[in-house]
């Protein structure tokens, strides 16, 4: 059998195009890691093997008749625990969603899935998306594939680690202000977040709605590609999404992008206090590769940078107080009735028991913002602030085409390091949130190492529905440098 180490879509493609390996084999190749790491890495919740399977052997009968679909037919994958998939379990990582099975799938597993791929299980996360570490699961500690003692990263840490510990050929991540950028780039692979309305967030757990995003995982560029031209686009069950031409980048991805017509903004407020030397050394380094290929290097302001974390904490808490509003023990998940008095007393339980304390913050911090008296002080005031940050974005964009800048402010942390001091890992996003807050679409790709063989992400961001761009520009990277082909030794 063909080696199976570290696939991308497009190589795993080829082995089972040529039937050099069958899905079911490939299927099982990575069941097998899965059981052998995860008990260490923490990056599944469930797995559902025999869900897989019969996927596997359905794709093995189409590609034996000759009737495979596409690239993405007979490929593992796995999918962050927010999102919804029918038949199997979706708990967001918290206990009060504890065996709860929905009714249907997201829009974005319905198309994969069309298209042939195999589900592999449900990634571990942050729960309810909110956090920046993957320690505030309900369920499992995940670890960082490169270093056990070090986090892989928030909220979607889970699907980080399983496509750089080859757990999977790519994963599902959701993002609200960080959560694919940031474990990709903790854990050395890519990850997009698309534009606001880009890609369905039907079936996506809501935390912050006008924020959320569903993204990808992948081991290089051309993997985001394969899978952004399958689920991309308009759906009549997602009224945020809008018509817009698909990619028109050439399928694979055009490697010949002219970088010597390339503009790249460096916003001064992103190399500033607080930036660890060893990361920002890391991005200039990578920065000056493009200046090695012909591209311009400007340096730009983004003057309201200052604003965008309480603006950003301000908005997704009121947002995902009401979000949160809905699990009260009645209508989803447990309910805990035991000595109730009353219905009121029932939601106060159910509540206290089975929401962890990032939840609880949330709820009652963005309750009292959109209270009475504190609505125009609070969220009407970070509406408008969000404006400004919004317009810094689209006044950049007129005179360059990306922005390049670092991903986190550190590299990996120890797990346990700030768990206990929320304003600190609040900071830990405070390059990647001004993305979600303008709708642009960013993506971190690897961009090497730390002394400490801690990896660090290069950000480029782009206008809004401009991934075809930034995709480009981040391949032409790819080919100029080996860091998305190391692989922690696991």
């Amino acid at each position: 059998m063909a080696n199976l180490n570290n696939l991308t879509i497009s190589k795993a493609s080829e082995l089972l195009e040529k039937k050099e390996v069958s899905s079911v084999e490939l299927t099982n190749y990575y069941l097998e890691r899965i059981e052998k790491l995860n008990p260490e890495l923490g990056a599944y919740l469930s797995t559902e093997k025999e869900y897989a399977l019969k996927k596997a052997r359905e794709s093995d009968e189409r590609i034996k008749s000759g009737k495979r679909i596409g690239i993405l037919d007979g490929i593992p994958c796995s999918v962050k625990d927010v999102i919804t998939t029918k038949d199997i379990e979706t708990t967001a990582a918290s206990k009060i969603l504890e065996g709860y099975i929905a009714p249907y799938s997201a829009t974005v597993v319905r198309k994969i899935e069309e298209q042939g791929a195999v589900i592999l299980g449900k990634n571990n996360c942050d729960e309810f998306a909110m956090g920046s570490s993957t320690e505030n699961s309900a369920y499992m500690l995940a670890k960082n594939p490169w270093d056990l003692s070090r986090v892989p990263g928030g909220s979607s840490g889970g699907s980080a680690v399983a496509v750089a510990a080859d757990l999977c050929v790519f994963s599902f991540g959701t993002e609200t202000g960080g959560s694919i950028r940031q474990p990709a780039s903790l854990c050395s692979v890519v990850g997009l977040k698309p534009t606001y309305g880009r890609n369905s967030r039907y079936g996506s757990i809501a935390y912050g709605s006008s924020l959320d995003q569903i993204g990808v995982f992948g081991k290089c560029v051309e993997d985001i590609s394969s899978v952004m031209h399958v689920i991309a686009g308009k759906d009549s069950l997602d009224s945020t999404t809008v018509e817009y031409p698909i990619f028109n980048i050439q399928y694979p991805i055009n490697t010949q992008y002219p970088m010597k017509d390339l503009k790249i903004g460096i916003p001064k407020e992103y190399f500033g206090e607080g930036l660890d030397s060893e990361v920002e050394k890391i991005v200039r380094d990578a920065i000056d590769k493009y200046k090695e290929m012909g591209a311009e290097i400007i340096d730009i302001s983004l003057p309201n940078t200052e604003y965008a974390t309480p603006c950003y904490y301000l908005l997704s808490m009121a947002e995902a107080s009401s979000n949160l509003a809905r699990y009260d023990g009645i209508k989803y998940g447990k309910s805990e009735t035991d000595n109730a008095k009353d219905l009121i007393d029932v939601y106060f339980k159910t509540r206290g028991k089975y929401f962890g304390d990032e939840q609880k913050r949330k709820s009652i911090l963005g309750t009292f913002e959109l209270s009475a008296g504190y609505y125009d002080a609070y969220y009407r005031k970070a509406q408008k602030a969000r404006s400004l940050v919004k317009k810094d974005f689209d006044d950049a964009f007129e005179k360059i085409d990306c922005i390049m800048c670092p991903v986190s402010p550190f590299p990996a942390f120890k797990i346990g390091e700030k768990k206990d001091d929320p304003l600190s890992m609040y900071l830990a996003d405070i390059f990647t949130i001004s993305a979600n807050l303008a709708g642009i679409c960013a993506l971190s790709i690897p961009a090497g190492f730390t002394q400490n063989n801690l990896p660090v992400g290069l950000q480029i961001m782009g206008p809004r529905f401009d991934e075809d761009k930034i995709l480009q520009i981040a391949k032409a990277y790819e080919e100029m440098t080996q860091w998305h082909t190391m692989f922690p030794s696991i």
